[in-house]
Protein backbone atom coordinates (compact mmCIF):
# COMPACT_ATOMS: atom_id res chain seq x y z
CA UNK A 1 0.00 0.00 0.00
CA UNK A 2 0.62 3.75 -0.17
CA UNK A 3 3.18 4.34 2.87
CA UNK A 4 2.27 7.87 3.84
CA UNK A 5 -0.33 9.35 7.01
CA UNK A 6 -3.52 7.72 4.87
CA UNK A 7 -3.73 4.40 4.18
CA UNK A 8 -4.63 2.57 1.00
CA UNK A 9 -7.94 0.38 -0.35
CA UNK A 10 -6.18 -3.06 1.16
CA UNK A 11 -5.95 -1.00 4.86
CA UNK A 12 -9.62 0.52 4.16
CA UNK A 13 -10.85 -3.39 3.76
CA UNK A 14 -8.33 -5.28 5.89
CA UNK A 15 -7.72 -2.94 8.43
CA UNK A 16 -11.67 -1.86 9.18
CA UNK A 17 -14.17 -3.69 7.87
CA UNK A 18 -13.34 -7.10 6.87
CA UNK A 19 -10.32 -7.53 9.33
CA UNK A 20 -12.76 -7.31 12.98
CA UNK A 21 -14.85 -10.34 12.13
CA UNK A 22 -14.08 -12.19 14.26
CA UNK A 23 -15.13 -15.78 13.29
CA UNK A 24 -13.43 -15.40 9.76
CA UNK A 25 -9.81 -15.71 8.73
CA UNK A 26 -8.81 -13.12 6.83
CA UNK A 27 -5.54 -13.57 4.47
CA UNK A 28 -3.35 -10.95 3.44
CA UNK A 29 -2.94 -12.34 -0.63
CA UNK A 30 0.47 -10.99 -1.58
CA UNK A 31 3.97 -10.05 -0.17
CA UNK A 32 4.26 -9.93 3.97
CA UNK A 33 4.69 -6.01 4.17
CA UNK A 34 1.25 -5.09 3.65
CA UNK A 35 -0.28 -7.82 6.35
CA UNK A 36 2.14 -6.99 8.87
CA UNK A 37 2.02 -3.45 8.73
CA UNK A 38 -1.76 -4.21 9.04
CA UNK A 39 -1.26 -6.92 11.69
CA UNK A 40 -3.03 -5.68 15.34
CA UNK A 41 -2.58 -1.79 14.79
CA UNK A 42 -6.26 -1.56 15.74
CA UNK A 43 -8.22 -2.31 19.06
CA UNK A 44 -11.11 -4.24 18.07
CA UNK A 45 -12.26 -5.58 20.62
CA UNK A 46 -13.77 -9.32 20.68
CA UNK A 47 -15.00 -12.18 22.84
CA UNK A 48 -13.94 -15.45 22.00
CA UNK A 49 -10.47 -17.92 22.41
CA UNK A 50 -7.94 -16.45 19.66
CA UNK A 51 -7.14 -19.96 17.40
CA UNK A 52 -10.59 -21.61 18.38
CA UNK A 53 -13.61 -19.32 17.27
CA UNK A 54 -12.26 -16.14 16.62
CA UNK A 55 -8.78 -14.97 14.42
CA UNK A 56 -8.76 -10.95 14.84
CA UNK A 57 -5.03 -10.42 15.92
CA UNK A 58 -3.85 -13.63 14.26
CA UNK A 59 -2.28 -12.72 11.10
CA UNK A 60 -2.01 -14.61 7.69
CA UNK A 61 -0.39 -14.03 4.37
CA UNK A 62 0.50 -15.47 1.25
CA UNK A 63 4.20 -14.28 1.48
CA UNK A 64 4.36 -13.25 -2.21
CA UNK A 65 7.98 -13.95 -3.39
CA UNK A 66 9.32 -13.71 -6.99
CA UNK A 67 8.39 -16.48 -8.18
CA UNK A 68 4.57 -15.86 -7.34
CA UNK A 69 4.65 -12.61 -9.34
CA UNK A 70 6.37 -14.82 -12.13
CA UNK A 71 4.25 -17.64 -12.62
CA UNK A 72 1.17 -16.37 -10.54
CA UNK A 73 -0.11 -17.28 -7.28
CA UNK A 74 -3.88 -19.15 -7.60
CA UNK A 75 -2.02 -22.65 -6.73
CA UNK A 76 -0.95 -20.76 -3.76
CA UNK A 77 -3.64 -19.26 -2.74
CA UNK A 78 -5.56 -22.64 -2.96
CA UNK A 79 -2.88 -24.44 -0.90
CA UNK A 80 -3.06 -21.43 1.88
CA UNK A 81 -6.98 -22.23 1.72
CA UNK A 82 -6.56 -26.11 2.16
CA UNK A 83 -3.89 -25.62 5.34
CA UNK A 84 -6.48 -23.37 7.15
CA UNK A 85 -9.14 -25.33 6.67
CA UNK A 86 -6.86 -28.58 8.04
CA UNK A 87 -5.77 -26.28 10.62
CA UNK A 88 -8.50 -23.78 11.63
CA UNK A 89 -11.33 -26.48 11.07
CA UNK A 90 -13.92 -24.06 13.02
CA UNK A 91 -13.54 -20.82 11.33
CA UNK A 92 -16.77 -19.87 9.52
CA UNK A 93 -15.32 -18.53 6.59
CA UNK A 94 -12.57 -17.01 4.65
CA UNK A 95 -11.64 -13.65 3.08
CA UNK A 96 -8.96 -12.78 0.97
CA UNK A 97 -7.90 -8.86 0.72
CA UNK A 98 -5.97 -8.77 -2.28
CA UNK A 99 -2.73 -6.85 -2.05
CA UNK A 100 -1.05 -4.81 -5.31
CA UNK A 101 0.43 -7.65 -6.88
CA UNK A 102 -2.97 -9.40 -7.31
CA UNK A 103 -3.98 -7.26 -9.54
CA UNK A 104 -1.03 -6.13 -11.35
CA UNK A 105 -0.13 -9.81 -12.38
CA UNK A 106 -3.87 -10.73 -12.85
CA UNK A 107 -4.58 -13.56 -10.14
CA UNK A 108 -8.07 -15.10 -10.45
CA UNK A 109 -9.55 -14.98 -7.03
CA UNK A 110 -12.59 -14.86 -7.91
CA UNK A 111 -12.02 -18.34 -9.45
CA UNK A 112 -10.26 -19.78 -6.77
CA UNK A 113 -12.63 -18.64 -4.38
CA UNK A 114 -15.61 -20.36 -5.92
CA UNK A 115 -13.42 -23.66 -5.96
CA UNK A 116 -12.92 -23.81 -2.71
CA UNK A 117 -16.27 -22.76 -1.14
CA UNK A 118 -17.78 -25.52 -2.96
CA UNK A 119 -14.77 -27.89 -1.75
CA UNK A 120 -14.95 -26.92 1.57
CA UNK A 121 -18.59 -25.81 2.16
CA UNK A 122 -17.74 -22.71 3.54
CA UNK A 123 -18.06 -19.51 2.94
CA UNK A 124 -14.89 -17.20 0.79
CA UNK A 125 -15.13 -14.03 0.08
CA UNK A 126 -12.08 -12.57 -2.41
CA UNK A 127 -12.21 -9.11 -2.15
CA UNK A 128 -10.66 -6.69 -5.00
CA UNK A 129 -8.79 -4.19 -2.41
CA UNK A 130 -5.76 -3.91 -4.13
CA UNK A 131 -3.79 -0.68 -2.82
CA UNK A 132 -3.36 1.23 -5.89
CA UNK A 133 -6.66 1.37 -6.58
CA UNK A 134 -7.03 4.31 -4.19
CA UNK A 135 -4.36 5.97 -1.95
CA UNK A 136 -6.99 6.54 0.93
CA UNK A 137 -8.97 4.25 2.91
CA UNK A 138 -12.43 5.30 1.61
CA UNK A 139 -12.33 3.26 -1.32
CA UNK A 140 -11.38 -0.09 -0.10
CA UNK A 141 -14.40 0.53 2.38
CA UNK A 142 -16.38 0.88 -0.36
CA UNK A 143 -14.97 -2.32 -2.56
CA UNK A 144 -15.40 -4.75 1.34
CA UNK A 145 -18.91 -3.48 0.95
CA UNK A 146 -19.84 -4.29 -2.22
CA UNK A 147 -18.44 -8.35 -1.27
CA UNK A 148 -20.61 -8.03 1.74
CA UNK A 149 -23.11 -7.50 -1.39
CA UNK A 150 -21.99 -9.92 -3.73
CA UNK A 151 -20.33 -12.56 -2.21
CA UNK A 152 -22.34 -12.94 1.49
CA UNK A 153 -25.65 -11.55 1.15
CA UNK A 154 -29.08 -14.32 -0.12
CA UNK A 155 -25.95 -17.07 -0.68
CA UNK A 156 -26.78 -19.47 2.03
CA UNK A 157 -30.12 -19.98 3.70
CA UNK A 158 -30.53 -18.01 6.87
CA UNK A 159 -32.57 -19.67 9.70
CA UNK A 160 -33.28 -16.94 11.49
CA UNK A 161 -36.65 -15.52 13.08
CA UNK A 162 -36.97 -11.70 13.04
CA UNK A 163 -38.60 -9.66 15.06
CA UNK A 164 -40.39 -6.08 15.23
CA UNK A 165 -37.60 -4.26 16.93
CA UNK A 166 -34.27 -5.95 15.30
CA UNK A 167 -31.61 -3.58 14.48
CA UNK A 168 -28.12 -3.53 13.01
CA UNK A 169 -25.42 -1.63 14.53
CA UNK A 170 -23.34 -1.02 11.31
CA UNK A 171 -19.85 0.29 11.14
CA UNK A 172 -18.73 0.35 14.68
CA UNK A 173 -15.61 -1.32 14.96
CA UNK A 174 -15.42 -1.70 18.72
CA UNK A 175 -12.30 0.12 18.97
CA UNK A 176 -11.95 -0.09 22.51
CA UNK A 177 -15.13 -1.83 23.56
CA UNK A 178 -17.60 0.86 22.47
CA UNK A 179 -20.01 -1.23 20.51
CA UNK A 180 -20.75 -3.21 23.83
CA UNK A 181 -21.90 -0.04 25.54
CA UNK A 182 -23.82 1.10 22.26
CA UNK A 183 -25.75 -2.26 22.32
CA UNK A 184 -26.63 -2.19 26.15
CA UNK A 185 -28.58 1.01 25.57
CA UNK A 186 -30.21 0.12 22.90
CA UNK A 187 -31.41 -2.94 24.29
CA UNK A 188 -32.40 -1.24 27.60
CA UNK A 189 -34.73 0.73 25.13
CA UNK A 190 -36.60 -2.55 23.96
CA UNK A 191 -34.39 -2.93 20.36
CA UNK A 192 -32.66 -6.11 19.45
CA UNK A 193 -29.46 -5.86 18.61
CA UNK A 194 -29.03 -8.98 15.55
CA UNK A 195 -26.37 -7.46 13.83
CA UNK A 196 -23.08 -5.18 14.95
CA UNK A 197 -20.48 -5.17 12.58
CA UNK A 198 -17.59 -5.36 11.85
CA UNK A 199 -16.48 -4.71 15.59
CA UNK A 200 -17.05 -8.15 17.46
CA UNK A 201 -18.71 -9.81 14.46
CA UNK A 202 -19.53 -13.30 13.44
CA UNK A 203 -20.22 -13.95 9.57
CA UNK A 204 -23.55 -14.90 10.95
CA UNK A 205 -24.59 -11.25 12.38
CA UNK A 206 -23.49 -10.15 8.78
CA UNK A 207 -25.51 -12.90 6.94
CA UNK A 208 -28.95 -11.95 8.80
CA UNK A 209 -28.47 -8.50 8.42
CA UNK A 210 -31.02 -8.48 5.57
CA UNK A 211 -34.19 -9.53 8.33
CA UNK A 212 -33.29 -6.26 10.71
CA UNK A 213 -35.88 -3.48 10.44
CA UNK A 214 -33.55 -0.89 10.60
CA UNK A 215 -30.17 -0.09 10.44
CA UNK A 216 -28.10 2.23 12.43
CA UNK A 217 -24.91 3.64 11.13
CA UNK A 218 -22.10 5.11 13.43
CA UNK A 219 -19.40 5.50 10.76
CA UNK A 220 -20.74 6.62 7.61
CA UNK A 221 -17.68 6.99 5.74
CA UNK A 222 -17.22 3.02 6.08
CA UNK A 223 -20.47 1.29 5.16
CA UNK A 224 -22.71 4.04 3.77
CA UNK A 225 -22.56 2.07 0.56
CA UNK A 226 -23.93 -1.07 2.13
CA UNK A 227 -27.19 0.48 4.16
CA UNK A 228 -28.23 2.23 0.38
CA UNK A 229 -28.14 -1.17 -0.98
CA UNK A 230 -29.77 -2.72 1.85
CA UNK A 231 -32.37 0.29 1.90
CA UNK A 232 -33.14 -0.09 -2.19
CA UNK A 233 -33.02 -3.91 -2.39
CA UNK A 234 -34.57 -5.17 1.49
CA UNK A 235 -36.38 -1.67 1.68
CA UNK A 236 -34.59 -1.25 5.69
CA UNK A 237 -33.73 2.97 6.54
CA UNK A 238 -30.62 3.78 7.52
Amino acid sequence: GVMTIRGCAYAGSKGVVWGPVKDMVHISHGPVGCGQYSWSQRRNYYVGTTGIDTFVTMQFTSDFQEKDIVFGGDKKLEKIIDEIEDLFPLSGGISVQSECPIGLIGDDIEAVSRKKAKEHEKTIVPVRCEGFRGVSQSLGHHIANDAIRDWVFDKDDVDFESGPYDVNVVGDYNIGGDAWASRILLEEIGLRVVGNWSGDATLAEIERAPKAKLNLIHCYRSMNYICRHMEEKYGIAW
